[in-house]
């Protein structure tokens, strides 16, 4: 949590959240949330996926051909995947993605996965190797977003698969454009920060996700917002039944007039901030870094706690979690799963992304096998891909 200090004094405690904030405990607070149900429900089935692809990581990484793990191997880590229970019983839940099968050798049940499954991951790696160039821009961003140009190692492992970066990033593109990144060795052991040495070809990239949305906003032809109130302000929507009152809509309007550094320039004079404004300036750059960062992942959204890796190295000084409760009109928090993931609102119409890729595209067919379970059984499996299509 923030400190009491910054409770009393940030503007977005007193622009979004209950009176009560500061009374009450960050679980209460949590709880307090508006819900969104769409997003509810999209959560309900991601946090089934998380366990899938957990599983499914597993089998891949296996020597034998084609892959497979026996069966006593996953259970003995049914508690960190979180298999209440137990490996047996979620495995049968989800047929169209594991087989499981009586190993001819060793005599023991192995699981391995099913043609629709591997059809899937090799969609995925395709879609991965043909955005190669996307990714090393993302990259670029991430690193660009960083107060010294560098990130730890451990931190870019932490969300790979959510930039879209093959699992070999470090030889397929760190190791092959050694003119835009180096490693550079920690001072413990075992540690390495990833540096960016040259970001000169990618400086027209460099411009944030929500800036190509003012654009889009102010050349619409029956914008009514005034061109000058657009500068510094981001997309709201707000989720279904929250109460706007006139003292709230007033205190969002002036938040969004309120300037701030954005997420790629550069910091330089050190505002007092512990005026009014110095927090709230400092407020608004956290939260335009945080939406850059969910901009640039593959499916705009991700967990709170592998986005906290990156707080320190970002300058936010503000707990992320804070940021994303008192901006609900942006940003949406679930707690399903015993996760906290969040979602950039703007990206999502009716639990979909509004500009899909190629790469979400493969892991939302994925999405689809595991909401149609154990459903289709006995039809053929270009019967079962239209159901699972209607089921997304």
């Amino acid at each position: 949590m923030a400190t009491q200090f910054f409770k009393k004094l940030r503007p977005s405690a007193a622009l979004f959240s209950s009176p009560s904030r500061t009374k009450t405990t960050f679980a209460q607070y949590v709880a307090s949330r508006a819900r969104d149900p769409t997003f509810e429900k999209l959560m309900e089935r991601y946090k089934n996926l998380l366990r899938v692809i957990s599983i499914q990581d597993l089998i891949l990484s296996s020597n034998s051909s084609p892959p497979a793990v026996s069966l006593d191997f996953i259970s003995r880590l049914s508690q960190r995947i979180h298999l209440n229970r137990g490996a047996a019983v979620f495995l049968r839940r989800y047929p169209h993605i594991f087989h499981i099968f009586n190993h001819p050798d060793k005599l023991q049940p192995f699981c391995s996965l099913t043609p629709a499954a591997l059809q899937i991951v090799r969609q995925e790696s395709e879609a991965i190797e043909k955005t190669l160039p996307l990714s090393i821009t993302r990259l670029v961003k991430i690193l660009s977003m960083s107060l010294t140009k560098k990130l730890p190692l451990r931190a870019i492992f932490k969300v790979w698969k959510e930039l879209g970066l093959p699992d070999d990033f470090e030889d397929s593109i760190i190791s092959r454009n050694p003119e835009v990144f180096a490693l550079e060795d920690g001072n413990e052991i075992n540690t390495h920060y990833l540096v960016l040495k040259d970001s000169d070809e990618f400086r027209e990239c460099l411009v944030p996700a929500v800036e190509n949305s003012r654009m889009t906003e102010c050349c619409r032809e029956e914008c009514s917002v005034d061109r000058t109130e657009l500068q510094y302000s981001f997309k709201q929507g707000f989720p279904p039944g929250m109460r706007l009152g006139k003292n709230f809509k007033a205190k969002v309007k002036e938040w969004q007039r309120f300037p701030y550094i954005g997420p790629y320039e550069e910091m330089t004079a050190k505002e007092n901030r512990r005026s009014k404004n110095g927090v709230m300036r400092m407020e608004k750059r956290a939260v335009g870094v945080v939406h850059e960062f969910l901009s640039l992942t593959v499916e705009k959204m991700v967990e709170v706690e592998k986005i906290s890796h990156f707080r320190q190295w970002f300058g936010i000084e503000l707990n992320v979690r804070d940021l994303f409760l008192d901006h609900p009109g942006m940003f949406y928090l679930s707690t399903k799963g015993k996760v906290h993931s969040v979602f950039l609102r703007e990206a999502y119409m009716r639990g979909c992304l509004i500009e899909p890729n190629p790469v979400y595209e493969a892991r939302r067919k994925l999405l689809g096998l595991v909401a149609l379970g154990r459903r289709g059984l006995d039809r053929s499996w270009s019967v079962v891909e239209n159901e699972e299509k209607r089921n997304v």
